[in-house]
Order: structure tokens, then C-alpha cells, then sequence
């Protein structure tokens, strides 16, 4: 696996994440939010998020499978870890590292609906362009990147590259 372009700076994540945890902070005032994180990808950027958040907020996280060891989404999602705590009538904000396919978010807004929540919304720092996907509101979205592999700032591949502090593409999956 070699690391090929530096598709977004560290600087450039830092800022456009307290450019969204400030619209947060106005959207979420006076209410009572929870972020939830998708595991194991969305840690770094809700770390780095809920920092830029002024306002007391609590945090949970989910673990969903969906690529295995593949580069794209089966499509065929397992919750591994469900949350915490319950979030009926709570706000809820999911934070996703990225959006591709967008078969798993689909599928986990679904399940979240039915715990009957006051409020359900979804941040990604990254979304992919050029994707068939089913329509999805990202009410707070970081960057649009084109449809290649990339990892860094919580993206993996096979495990490994999650700690860079900036976003690349894959040059091989070899």
C-alpha cells in the first residue's frame, strides 16, 4: 500500500471542524445533544469535533461492520456494539468519518428512528462525490472528495493509517 496525495491538510480539517461544531453550537443550544460515533473510523474527527462544540454534550458510540476487509461497502451491515444509552427524546447528532455508499448510515438512521429520538441529524467530515447513493441529509458536512480510497484522520486501510493527521488518497491496495 503506498500513500499517494495529501487530498486535505490537517489545518484545513481543524478549521472546517470548528466551522461546523460552531453551527452546531448555535443549532443545539439550550437542548440536550449526544453525539454518537461510528466505530472505529468516526473517533478521531468526534474527538476533534466535540471540542469545537461549546455547549455540555454527551457522547456514545455504535459499532457497525459493513466492509469487512474490502475497500468498498458489502452493503449487508451488523451492529458489533450498540449504544450506551437509551435516546428517546434526546437530540441526537451522528458523527461519520465519511459517507460513501451510504447503505450503513441508511440503515443505522433507520434503527434510530424506531428508539424514538427528539431530533436526528448526521455530521460527516467527508462525502463522496460521484456515488449512486440513496438520498441522505448530511446536515453538517465537512468536504466532498472525489471517489477514490483514501485514509488518515480515522480512515483505515486494513486497519492501519488511522492515525495520520491528514486525509490521502490510496495510490494501490496491493
Amino acid at each position: 500500500m503506498k500513500i499517494g496525495e495529501v487530498l486535505i491538510s490537517a489545518e484545513e480539517i481543524d478549521a472546517k471542524l470548528a466551522e461546523m461544531g460552531a453551527a452546531i453550537t448555535e443549532d443545539y443550544r439550550g437542548k440536550d445533544l449526544i453525539l454518537i460515533g461510528i466505530l472505529k473510523g468516526a473517533f478521531v474527527v468526534m474527538a476533534d469535533l466535540a471540542r469545537h462544540i461549546d455547549l455540555p454534550v454527551e457522547v456514545d458510540f455504535m459499532a457497525i461492520s459493513s466492509y469487512g476487509s474490502a475497500t468498498k461497502s458489502s452493503g449487508v451491515v451488523r451492529i458489533l456494539k450498540d449504544l450506551d444509552q437509551e435516546i428517546e427524546g434526546r437530540h441526537v447528532l451522528i458523527v461519520e468519518d465519511i459517507v460513501d455508499t451510504g447503505l450503513t448510515i441508511q440503515y443505522l438512521l433507520k434503527n434510530l428512528w424506531v428508539r424514538k429520538p427528539a431530533s436526528l441529524s448526521l455530521a460527516a467530515l467527508l462525502v463522496k462525490d460521484g456515488i449512486d447513493r440513496p438520498p441522505l441529509d448530511v446536515k453538517y458536512e465537512g468536504f466532498r472528495i472525489p471517489p477514490k480510497f483514501v485514509i488518515g484522520y480515522g480512515l483505515d486501510f486494513n486497519g492501519k493509517y488511522r492515525n495520520l493527521p491528514y486525509i490521502a488518497v490510496v495510490e494501490d491496495e496491493e
